[in-house]
């Protein structure tokens, strides 16, 4: 548990250094352009966004702010609800993303996939989503 809990502290901090040193762009900054770029038209809600990423609706507010800013992200209304916003990923946006993509790539190869050689990771795959599921579940 030690060892898992480590981790979760060690691994994010890891790849946030590589993506700082050669993008120029944090791990949460990544993260917010790659979930808008799996989300149908490129749009999430605001408060889905910073649950996706794992951080507050403040906290979001702000990255997002920065994010459109530098003409990653735009910030529009929701058709469905006037009260709520949606963060939509630009096309500059995905461009940034594409190019930080092979950074990221390789800080997972080199942090995680490097060191699990001889293990199936599908099953691997399985097992971490069930303690997930279970976790939010709770």
């Amino acid at each position: 548990m030690r060892a898992f809990g480590r981790i979760l502290m060690v691994l994010p901090r890891a790849m946030n250094a590589d993506l700082e040193v050669e993008q120029r762009m944090s791990l949460s900054e990544y993260s917010v352009l790659r979930h808008l770029s799996e989300s149908p038209h490129r749009r999430m809600r605001m408060s889905e966004l910073a649950q996706a990423c794992d951080m507050s609706l403040s906290g979001m507010t702000r990255l997002a702010a920065k994010l459109e800013s530098l003409g990653y992200v735009e910030r529009v209304k929701c058709d469905e609800d006037a009260r709520g916003w949606n963060a939509v990923l630009t096309d500059p946006g995905l461009a940034r993303l594409r190019e930080a993509w092979p950074t990221h790539l390789a800080s997972v190869r080199r942090h995680i996939f490097d060191h699990l050689g001889g293990l199936d990771l599908g099953d691997l795959a399985t097992v971490l989503n069930k303690i997930a599921g279970d976790a939010e579940s709770r």
